[in-house]
């Protein structure tokens, strides 16, 4: 009995022993393969925020960036920098301080070519930047000589980091005048990250933490630096205490990241990582988002484990248990169902996130092309309240157009009740025709008029150019005869044509004209000159009058709107004239002739066969 029962014994301990193996190597192996699976979903994850997390700090750099580039064109500015008076100084530091709060920079200020500040946001502070010299700062220098600078440093004064954003101020002729600077402290951008729960931050080409969620990172270096390397850092980011410590995020075979740093906030932490290029910033930073992973990790793998052990144990023990299987498997599917319900409320949880986030990105879409809509419709209407204006100054030379044919057609008829009473119809005919003639005249005349004051645009057509330009002659035709100018028209002998649409450009010669008319009133002898040619495949029309001209500073900012020399005008006749000519794939240049006299000439190109 002995004999038989030790074989039996080893082989029960044999295969308890295969069994036990073959459960450890599935409660392993399902472990694995779960985290290699939360690893999976980790990356998406991260690859899906960082677009938003990237989006946050491109919105911000491009809205303050726009700051420099409208303010260094900005005349007051230019004549702040030229000449420095306390009563333009007062203006400018209000002006600044009031933008500063509109755009959420942290300032924005003046500096001139020597590096001295002349104005800034913050005057009021006890930290004013006015006065200071920041001649030695690497993005005033860089805006000198290449326009335009962009640098990440801790504030002089300050002792804030942010990004500086600079540009340079130039003068007509070209020269540096100053520098326009806006910091932005990307302190919202940063709390818009930290609150998402995911590390993120930016490193600059050199592999420097500069914009991060997590303040103890800033300025900890990637990778270890040579002294002489980290003191080039320390110099340009104007930090001298900064310690350029590595952060040593160093990268795993699963595709994960750890943080290895003994001194860094997160030590030993694992996360997924996903990087894009900041196309909105300086040229070489790169954005990282990072999602905590261990956590996440350790609860997938142990919950599969513990769901295959827990399989293996009620196959193992179906013999023996048949009667609880029913009940086991309930329980096993209700947590099943419990953990599929709880993974669906976190994916529904993410999408509703995201899909938040694509609404708001449609709406402020949305919200931009109704403003493009705004502005289209606001050109249209101040085009439609310019033709009108001119309508209503050119009414009375159309009324006396039309008087003329109107007295010649009472005195055709008459006559020709006189040849029918005298039983002579041919020359009552004659004068019939001679009324039919007239009428014509007056047709042409009010059409003209009609079609000049009608507000819809009409199709593009290949038309000849003097179609637009006499019947912008013939609106004024009564104002040249009343003001005794000589008008004189060169053209070619055959047709100059081009693609526009008659009614506009019709609008654009009328405001030309009265524009000279203006210009040559009260004169001895006004003149007017039309010129019409072909330039190697562009057709140029050149309006010239001998008045005075247009003297510098009218030259400067003639097509600018509400800019006028006339006490009744507008000032936007040649704005709307210009952009009727842009819109029609030319340009409307303005100048004075060498003689005397203004010149304003249209360029526009000659239609494709």
């Amino acid at each position: 009995m002995v004999t038989f029962a030790q074989p039996r014994a080893w082989r029960r301990y044999r295969n308890a022993a295969l069994l036990i193996a073959l459960v450890a190597t599935l409660v392993y192996g399902a472990g694995e393969a779960a985290r290699h699976a939360a690893i999976a979903r980790l990356d998406e994850e991260a690859r899906q925020a960082a677009p938003l997390a990237l989006a946050v700090l491109s919105s911000e750099i491009e809205k303050q960036r726009s700051v420099p580039l409208i303010l260094s064109q900005d005349t007051a500015i230019q004549a702040l920098l030229l000449q420095p008076e306390a009563e333009a100084l007062e203006r400018a530091n209000r002006r600044l301080e009031q933008l500063a709060a509109e755009t959420r920079a942290s300032v924005i200020y003046v500096i001139d070519s020597a590096g001295k500040t002349l104005a800034a946001s913050n005057y009021r502070d006890d930290q004013s930047f006015v006065g200071s010299n920041y001649a030695f700062r690497p993005y005033f220098l860089r805006a000198l000589t290449e326009g335009i600078a962009e640098q990440y440093a801790l504030g002089t004064v300050s002792q804030r980091p942010g990004l500086y954003l600079s540009r340079s101020v130039r003068s007509a002729d070209g020269t540096v005048m100053g520098v326009i600077v806006a910091k932005v402290e990307l302190t919202g951008v940063e709390s818009a990250w930290a609150r998402s729960g995911r590390p993120t931050y930016v490193e600059d080409g050199r592999g420097v933490v500069l914009a991060t969620s997590v303040p103890e990172w800033r300025f900890r270096a990637l990778a270890p630096l040579s002294e002489a390397e980290a003191e080039r850092i320390r110099d340009s980011i104007q930090s001298p205490r900064a310690g350029l410590h590595p952060l040593s995020l160093e990268a795993r075979s699963d595709g994960l990241v750890q943080l290895r740093s003994e001194d860094a906030a997160g030590r030993g932490a694992l996360y997924a990582e996903a990087f894009l290029p900041v196309d909105a910033g300086p040229a070489d930073w790169r954005l990282h988002l990072l999602v905590p992973a261990q956590g996440r990790l350790a609860q997938a793998a142990w919950y599969w484990r513990l769901v295959t052990l827990l399989l293996a144990v009620l196959i193992g023990g179906f013999g023996i248990v048949a009667r609880r299987r029913r009940r086991w498997a309930r329980e096993r599917q209700a947590e099943l169902a419990q953990t599929a319900a709880e993974l669906e409320r976190r994916v529904a949880e993410r999408t509703a996130a995201l899909s938040t986030a694509n609404q708001r990105l449609e709406a402020e879409i949305g919200e931009r092309e109704r403003a493009q809509t705004r502005v289209l419709r606001l050109r249209d209407d101040l085009a439609q309240a310019n033709r009108l204006a001119s309508l209503g100054q050119i009414t009375a030379g159309v009324a006396h157009e039309i008087n003329q044919p109107l007295s010649a057609i009472r005195t055709y008829c008459e006559n020709a009740l006189e040849w029918l009473t005298r039983r002579d119809p041919d020359r009552a005919r004659g004068n019939l025709q001679e009324v039919i003639g007239l009428t014509d005249r007056i047709g042409t005349i009010t059409g003209t008029l009609r079609g000049f004051a009608r507000r819809q645009q009409g199709p593009l057509r290949v038309m000849d150019i003097a179609e637009p330009l006499d019947g912008a002659v013939m609106m004024l035709r009564s104002r040249m005869k009343e003001d005794k100018v000589t008008l004189v028209q060169e053209r070619g002998p055959g047709p100059v044509t081009v693609l526009a649409d008659k009614t506009r450009l019709e609008q654009v010669f009328v405001n030309l004209l009265r524009n000279a008319l203006d210009a040559t009133a009260g004169q001895a002898e006004s003149r007017i000159r039309i010129h019409v040619e072909n330039r190697a495949g562009r057709v140029i029309v050149t309006v010239e009058d001998n008045g005075p001209g247009f003297t510098a500073a009218i030259l400067e900012r003639l097509f600018h709107p509400f800019s006028t020399t006339r006490e009744t005008g507008l000032g936007l006749g040649l704005v709307i004239s210009a952009d009727i000519i842009r819109d029609l794939g030319g340009e409307l240049t303005a100048g004075n002739r060498p003689e005397g006299g203004a010149r304003l000439a249209i360029d526009l190109p000659e239609p494709r066969p």
